[in-house]
């Protein structure tokens, strides 16, 4: 059986983009490969070197994960931090990774861009970091955005050069999971692109948000002075509206404002209070469910530690041979 690997950052709750864009996805996937899902806590101190709760950062999203549906009696859903090999194997292939080509990685450029006084060195070895996440588990496939292609990508570079230095055939080069048609893209609130929170608190509904942070943040979503031409096509915002719509409504309650729209008889504040309600009524159980884990700290320990145990075995395993490989000996 294939294994697919996914990481999961620690910092922030998740939204509707996330959950349409991946989570329901990774709830397939568990039912047909081997999954490794990880909660990225070293990665995150890239960017936020000295983060106010990591442990209750890390329990929010373990909880937010479960809850959507991750299973961890089929998948292996673990903590970056459990797994010490992967330090390990971060170390050696960084021995491999060259200051050229790390600056050259697009990422890297646009984070120095971002934060000029926190240009790290874990900031640019980032990649490397991923590849030995991605290596620990042998992985095949990885579900990646557009923005992770090149890392993936250089992945593919570090196993290679593993290989062709040591003369094996060890690490596969993984390859980019593709969701095609499934992958949903959830826009933001804020009338232009995606459902993110770097883009602003107000740009994004949580899946953990109580209803009535979800109505206020659908009545503040930008629109525009409503459409002047009978079959008009929607502006940008008001298109972005109707997708999120149509994720989360029932069709006919979509063909309806549609229809009002064409018609140049929309009424907006109708429109956001309906879409409103549909994502509260959307997301409900979801929050009902997150808050029942994040109530069991024993269950969520077990949790836990069961995903690093399975995350070890692998990792351990994985570690000893590439450590054999190098020519590392115990005495």
């Amino acid at each position: 059986m294939e294994t697919v690997l996914s990481g999961i950052r620690s910092t922030g709750n998740l939204h509707l983009g996330n959950y349409f864009g991946a989570i329901r996805n990774f709830v397939k996937l568990q039912e047909s490969y081997n999954c490794y899902f990880f909660i990225a806590d070293y990665h995150s101190l890239t960017t936020h070197p000295t983060p106010a709760d990591q442990h209750g950062n890390v329990r929010q999203v373990l909880a937010e994960y479960l809850a959507a549906g991750l299973d961890p009696e089929k998948a292996t859903l673990y903590v970056q931090s459990d797994l010490p090999e992967t330090a390990e194997l971060y170390l050696l292939l960084n021995m491999n990774a060259y200051l050229g080509e790390l600056e050259r990685c697009t990422s890297f450029k646009e984070k120095v861009r971002k934060q000029p006084n926190n240009v790290n060195a874990g900031l640019l070895t980032y990649p490397v970091l991923m590849a030995a996440d991605i290596l620990i588990h042998k992985s095949h496939k990885v579900p990646v955005g557009k923005d992770q292609e090149q890392h993936l990508e250089m992945t593919r570079t570090f196993a290679r050069r593993f290989n062709n230095l040591y003369n094996t055939e060890y690490f596969p080069e993984p390859s980019a999971f593709n969701f095609g048609e499934d992958l949903v893209k959830i826009p933001g609130l804020d009338g232009s692109g995606k459902m993110g929170k770097s883009e602003g608190e107000g740009n994004a509904i949580f899946l953990a948000d109580e209803p009535e942070v979800i109505r206020k943040k659908v009545m503040r979503a930008v629109t525009d002075s409503g459409p002047t031409d009978l079959n008009e096509e929607p502006s940008q915002p008001i298109a972005n509206l109707f997708s999120l719509m149509k994720a989360v409504s029932e069709p006919e309650t979509l063909a309806f404002f549609e229809e009002e729209h064409a018609k140049c008889t929309i009424r907006y504040g109708d429109l956001k209070k309906q879409l409103a309600e549909d994502v509260v009524t959307f997301t409900s159980p979801i929050r009902e469910k997150i808050n029942e884990i994040l109530a069991d700290p024993d269950y969520l320990r077990k949790v836990a530690l069961m995903g690093a145990e399975k995350a070890r075995e692998s990792g351990a395993k994985t570690l000893k041979e590439v450590r054999s490989i190098i020519g590392f000996r115990a005495f």
